[in-house]
């Protein structure tokens, strides 16, 4: 069993598809309309995927780990350093990074205010 896909509702799907192949070197699998008629895109590789669906409103809420509901997800990247330098050609910074074992971590908010988490497992894994 694994997780497929997280779907994220965005302001300007262009920029968040490049946002993400920037990010993890993903590539476009699926371009097209969600059943409501919607812009939509997959981002990500062979394994996994990012569902990207634009929005018509910039009312995004900051995650809220006080209620029920997503507030963040997680993805293992090779290196944070190339990871942060990704980010800050972009003008993003994290805005915490907790002590974490068996690895590090850090959390930043992508261009339409999600919340994303990056670790590095020391061990590789």
């Amino acid at each position: 069993m694994f997780l497929d896909h997280v779907n994220i509702s965005v302001i300007d799907l262009e920029e968040s598809i490049g946002f993400y192949q920037d990010l993890f070197d993903w590539r476009v699998r699926w371009r097209g309309k969600t059943t409501f008629g919607k812009p939509a895109a997959h981002v990500g590789d062979k394994d996994q995927y990012i569902g990207l669906i634009q929005v018509a409103s910039d009312d995004q809420q900051r995650p809220d780990y006080s209620r029920p509901g997503l507030n963040h997800f997680g993805i293992v990247v090779e290196s944070l350093a190339k990871a942060r330098e990704t980010l800050a050609k972009r003008g993003i910074s994290p805005h915490n990074e907790p002590e974490y074992e068996p690895g590090r971590r850090f959390y930043f908010f992508d261009p339409n205010g999600v919340e994303v988490e990056l670790i590095e497992y020391a061990d590789g894994a």
